[in-house]
């Protein structure tokens, strides 16, 4: 009887887990792709702009970065063409458009958003749109930086560099509003000039922190070079 009520919890555990939203081995996620759409490249988000700025539904810069206002306009486009109104301009949406966004186009992929709309959310969902984007765009910089490593995997899950990964806040799920700041960060948007570091000058303990030269200060952080 025990090895029967045995067997039936793991299965109850398994096909619980079956059905969670991500799958982590190691450091590799895999996205729930219902949810997660490729970031567009910098090209891609100027030719979005372009075009509905050609057709009255963009009035803003066309500059390359995916913001509150291109956002807008990609929601107006698709409510007015008989398209899911979400703000993303996916599959369908890039057709009505007359362009193509193809996995091949991507410069980054699925799993590297969603891991960092995790770290945005969990590191800043407290704070202003523009402190989550400058989150995001501290972990591209350390990714460019030769002084850390060249993934977003590898920059997030350095020891000890996220207090997120380090109480386990890394694990939850992120909102819209993450996904949202991944993607303007991943298309060009820093608010932090080139940061590296951002601390909470109310509870940073680590005193080094405090040499860093600070670029500009956004909500609760500080963002520093």
């Amino acid at each position: 009887m025990k090895k029967r009520l045995l067997a039936i919890t793991f299965a109850v555990v398994f096909a619980f887990i079956g059905l969670g939203s991500s799958i982590i081995i190691g450091s590799t996620y895999m996205a729930p792709t219902s949810v997660v759409e490729a970031a567009l490249t910098t090209n891609q988000t100027r030719t979005v702009q372009t075009k509905l700025k050609r057709w009255g539904y963009y009035t803003g810069t066309v500059d390359g970065i995916y913001g509150n206002l291109t956002r807008k306009a990609v929601r107006y486009f698709q409510s007015k063409n008989g398209l899911s109104v979400d703000g993303i301009v996916g599959p369908q949406t890039a057709r009505a458009l007359g362009m193509s966004i193809s996995s091949d186009d991507s410069s980054v992929s699925n799993n590297d958003l969603y891991l960092l709309a995790k770290c945005v959310y969990a590191e800043a969902r407290g704070e202003s749109y523009t402190g989550q984007v400058a989150v995001a765009a501290v972990i591209l910089n350390r990714v460019e930086s030769p002084d850390f490593p060249n993934t977003i995997a590898g920059v997030i899950y350095q020891p000890w560099a996220f207090t997120a990964v380090n109480d386990g806040q890394i694990n939850l799920e992120p909102n819209q509003t993450a996904y949202n700041a991944a993607r303007d960060a991943l298309n060009g948007w820093d608010p932090t000039y080139g940061s590296l570091y951002y601390y909470n000058a109310k509870t940073a303990t680590n005193k080094w922190i405090y040499n860093k030269k600070t670029n500009v200060v956004i909500g609760n952080h500080v963002f520093a070079i």
